[in-house]
């Protein structure tokens, strides 16, 4: 049954993980078209995109909270870890285990508060795109959600069977050091 469940989290994690990343690559590669197709535009033909700079800014946002995640879930956030070394190893689980919970309340603050925003903001639109304002804003709960589901993995001890793009790129690294 445990097994079962494990498993069940695990392939879970994993198609949230692969659909987080890949999202935010084809994001940052819109980002960078609508950009270049605005210069490009500008300076051939002296004319302008109306709505680039809303979605570019919609579009950067998105990208932003979902590098958060992303973040959170590879530990690439900063840290300060100069005296870390230093600290016993009881000390350092400790203080691990009080990230993990600052992460998590994190997480919990942009999901409850994400919710609240896209609420207050679903009766209006976006200026020239004409979306509904909560588009803008749709990415931080979505961004808590996964903080929370990351970290309880990571807390349970699941996030090390994760089968994703970049952890098989490790994998074939060990081996070929070996």
């Amino acid at each position: 049954m445990l097994k079962g469940i494990k498993k069940f989290l695990i392939d879970v994690f994993n198609v949230i993980y692969r659909i987080l990343y890949g999202y935010a690559k084809w994001v940052l590669l819109f980002v960078i078209l609508i950009v270049c197709a605005q210069v490009l535009v500008r300076n051939a033909f002296r004319s302008n995109i109306r709505w680039n700079q809303e979605v570019a800014l919609l579009l950067t946002i998105w990208m932003a909270f979902s590098g958060i995640a992303i973040g959170v879930e590879k530990n690439l956030h900063i840290a300060v870890e100069m005296f870390y070394s230093w600290f016993p190893q009881p000390l350092q689980k400790a203080i691990t285990k009080v990230v993990m919970f600052l992460e998590l309340v994190v997480g919990v603050i942009f999901a409850y508060y994400g919710v609240r925003i896209c609420i207050s903001t679903s009766t209006s639109t976006l200026p020239v795109t004409k979306l509904p304002s909560t588009m803008m804003y749709i990415m931080i709960p979505i961004s808590g959600i996964c903080i929370v589901y990351f970290v309880l993995l990571d807390l349970l001890g699941l996030k090390k069977y994760k089968k994703t793009e970049d952890s098989h790129q490790k994998e074939a690294a060990k081996e070929e050091q070996l």
